[in-house]
């Protein structure tokens, strides 16, 4: 289906790209850069470069191609499963692992390994996302739990949304935090430079971090972090917010941080009441042995 768009007085001189990213949900401006070299957007019923500058009364219409489906099938892939019943399962995901299938990670994701894994996973996310009720990124290693039914998936949501799973991660951070424990209370949004990143802004989402330190060290700090909401990349965001953004992070971390294959935060506790029978469940497990090494190190430098 064609759509319409007439660029405003205060529009002009921007470029088309980035316009269209503001205005198209979801799509990201390399992705509009591939629609427009391939034809699918026209300015005046022109095709122009993804650079040109839009002036005012100019017409934009645009037909977005469909999307390919992905087709998943299961994949023997390890998996750490920390528990396992009727209802639900708790892995401990490696660091560099994607949770779910998307454009650029049609293989090797959790999903595929969870397909091969399971008989039965929930389908309340769909195809592309059997059983995840809450995600991680794909650096970030640790504790996720995945529903097997539809019942266990809307309890464990439910949970979520009522803030009763506790969810804790230990991270690394540049700089030295001179109090004990803080709480972050900062709304978290699209970045509207950059549609891949997040950020704190005034039209974002409500988002609350707290976190204590474990140890200080002399240009690092090594801190536990407990989420009251649950955003993309949130607490990611809200350290790089305060000043403190996690080592190795290539997307919010310091220009000079590093060289750890993504940033160094492992989720490493979950705590939450039992779908089926109530019970309260508590996992928790180690830090990866790069955390490890890197505090040794620290430990040295003092």
């Amino acid at each position: 289906m064609t759509q319409q768009y007439s660029v405003t007085e205060t529009e002009a001189n921007i470029r088309v790209d980035k316009l269209l990213s503001g205005i198209i949900p979801g799509a990201s401006r390399s992705e509009i850069q591939t629609w427009m070299a391939d034809g699918y957007v026209r300015v005046n019923g022109r095709q122009m470069k993804a650079n040109y500058k839009c002036q005012n009364g100019d017409v934009i219409d645009w037909s977005i191609p469909e999307p390919d489906t992905l087709t998943i099938e299961p994949e023997n892939i390890p998996l750490s499963v920390i528990y396992e019943d009727t209802s639900l399962l708790v892995v401990n995901k490696p660091k560099g692992m994607v949770v779910h299938p998307s454009a650029g990670h049609q293989h090797g994701t959790l999903v595929h390994a969870l397909l091969y894994h399971c008989d039965s996973l929930s389908q309340i996310n769909g195809e592309e996302r059997p059983g995840i009720v809450h995600r991680i990124d794909k650096d970030t290693s640790g504790l996720l739990v995945v529903a097997k039914n539809d019942q266990s998936h809307n309890s464990l949501t439910e949970q979520l949304s009522a803030k009763d799973i506790d969810r804790r991660y230990e991270a690394i951070v540049h700089g030295v935090i001179e109090h004990e424990t803080g709480m972050i209370d900062a709304p978290i949004g699209r970045d509207r430079n950059d549609r891949k990143k997040m950020g704190v802004g005034e039209n974002g989402k409500p988002a609350v971090t707290h976190f204590r330190v474990l140890n200080r060290y002399k240009n690092f700090t090594h801190v536990e972090c407990d989420l009251e909401t649950g955003r993309t990349h949130q607490i990611r965001v809200h350290m790089k917010y305060i000043g403190f953004p996690i080592a190795g992070d290539p997307k919010y971390g310091q220009r000079k941080t590093m060289t750890i294959g993504g940033q160094a935060l492992h989720a490493k506790s979950l705590s939450f009441s039992h779908p089926k029978t109530g019970e309260q469940l508590h996992f928790e497990v180690e830090t990866p042995s790069y955390f490890h090494e890197l505090l040794a190190q620290f430990e040295k430098m003092h």
